[in-house]
């Protein structure tokens, strides 16, 4: 009985888990292009420098050198690892990889503007949602899926 419910759940999962692991990608890949203004001037940062001040805000703890550098570091991952997540390329890492940066960014944004912004941006949801991608026993319509035939 235990199989057949495995087997059932794996069938049943099998579009939610794409959904979730694009979705995830697309919003992540959103914010880096909103920074790079391909958004407007009116997104939430429109330009690389408004995106450095908002680092800087958030990372206020850190030497304004080691901030700097975070607002380069975040991108680099935010980039990385949606592009994992969109292909299916160890898929595994890239949602550990999003679930702890959308950790760092919740923890960051509620330490130096409250608990509402990351309440409001739904950053506890994505990082919650990366997790449970990340344990996932296998990753339908990914390269890892194919590979693993």
């Amino acid at each position: 009985m235990l199989l057949k419910a495995n087997i059932m759940t794996d069938k049943n999962i099998k579009f939610p888990q794409l959904f979730l692991r694009l979705s995830i990608a697309v919003t992540m890949l959103s914010a880096v292009a909103d920074r790079f203004g391909f958004w407007g001037a009116d997104a939430a940062w429109g330009n690389w420098a408004n995106f450095e001040a908002y680092t800087k805000k958030l990372t206020f703890f850190l030497p304004e050198s080691l901030s700097v550098t975070s607002a380069y570091a975040a991108t680099f991952f935010e980039i990385l690892f949606p592009l994992m997540l969109l292909f299916g390329w160890k898929t595994r890492v890239g949602a550990y990889g999003a679930g702890f940066l959308l950790l760092v960014f919740a923890l960051s944004m509620t330490m130096a503007l409250g608990p509402k912004a990351p309440l409001d941006y739904s950053v506890w949801v994505g990082s919650a949602a990366a997790f449970l991608l990340a344990v996932q026993p296998t990753y339908f319509f990914s390269i890892d899926h194919s590979t693993n035939k």
